[in-house]
């Protein structure tokens, strides 16, 4: 992200030079000089491009599958819409860059990959408090939780996501004083830091409800006397897929929250980019976690690209609370 993530000149040793491609019709400026193109652009871009594709199929899947309709989907699909969106941002952030750089697109860029990432770390955090609500209210889960409760929620969390996203277009920006801005600009070093402790504050709640699941897990394959081999080992397994998806979370957006928070417009751009690389692959491997794990979800694709279901796939429907 160019735009966002300061000028490119530290890597001018490392671009490329197009000159001698012919008619391959190389980057240009208005003025029809070739432009470098920064290597790790073109790694968020294909990021971009791989996050756009995963999540385009869950959405597809979702739509098309009128039985997947249960609250737990629809949080899927909302989380599957926002990485979609943070996917597209990164292709249009790149074209922008090179194509269309001017200051309005840079907000507009700048804008929905804040509110496409905001929505995609809300709706994680929606999804784990479904799932702990389907535990400890595991017998009025099913008449509490309705669909529409469900997309109220979804309606809110992309509205304060909106909210987010239109703040650099109101002037919460830095291109009238370069010394405020963040590690990404035109974000400002207090909006970035203000991001930043929030992203710690659900990442806390996160690792409490998940912490609190695996208690009444445990708590379940203790009251369940006849059955406790099986529940110690399904609880086992729970308990590891809740570290994974926490520790993939962390590993993610952990360096670049804290570096937004430690460093600003001054430091080296390739320690920017260092921290944003991994903290868009969330977006990557959403869909791996939340939906194509999901037996309902691995059916529909099958059915919908061979006609056939694997026996190897669990026909159980599958409740929030599953991990």
């Amino acid at each position: 992200m160019s735009n966002q993530l300061q000028n490119t000149s530290a890597f001018n040793s490392a671009t490329w030079d197009f000159q001698d491609l012919g008619n391959s019709s190389p980057v240009r400026t208005p003025e029809m000089r070739p432009v470098a193109v920064n290597p790790w652009d073109i790694a968020l871009c294909v990021t971009g491009t791989l996050i756009s594709c995963e999540n385009a199929i869950v959405i597809a899947i979702l739509f098309y599958t009128p039985t997947l309709r249960a609250p737990m989907f629809v949080l899927i699909g909302s989380l599957a819409v926002a990485d979609l969106l943070a996917g597209i941002g990164l292709i249009l952030n790149f074209v922008f860059t090179y194509m269309l750089n001017t200051e309005f697109v840079t907000l507009i860029s700048v804008g929905l990959l804040i509110a496409a990432f905001s929505a995609s770390v809300l709706n994680i955090l929606a999804i784990t408090v479904d799932r702990y609500l389907s535990l400890y209210n595991a017998l009025t889960y099913h008449t509490e939780r309705t669909v529409t409760f469900t997309y109220v929620m979804v309606i809110l969390i992309w509205l304060v996501c909106i909210a987010l996203g239109s703040l650099p277009l109101l002037g919460w920006n830095c291109l009238r004083d370069e010394s405020s801005c963040s590690i990404c600009r035109p974000v400002t070093k207090n909006n970035a830091v203000a991001l930043a402790v929030t992203f710690l504050l659900v990442f806390a709640l996160m690792m409490q409800l998940y912490l609190q699941i695996c208690k009444i897990a445990f708590r379940h394959a203790q009251q369940i006397a006849v059955q406790h081999h099986f529940m110690a080992i399904s609880t086992t397994k729970g308990v590891s897929t809740l570290s994974i998806i926490l520790c993939t979370f962390a590993l993610c957006w952990m360096p670049f929250a804290m570096y937004s928070i430690v460093a600003d417009s001054s430091y080296p751009i390739i320690y920017t980019y260092a921290t944003v690389l991994p903290a868009t692959c969330s977006s990557v491997i959403n869909p791996i976690i939340y939906a194509f794990r999901n037996p309902d979800i691995q059916k529909s694709l099958w059915l919908a690209c061979c006609g056939c279901v694997p026996s190897n796939i669990s026909l159980r429907p599958r409740t929030s609370s599953d991990v």
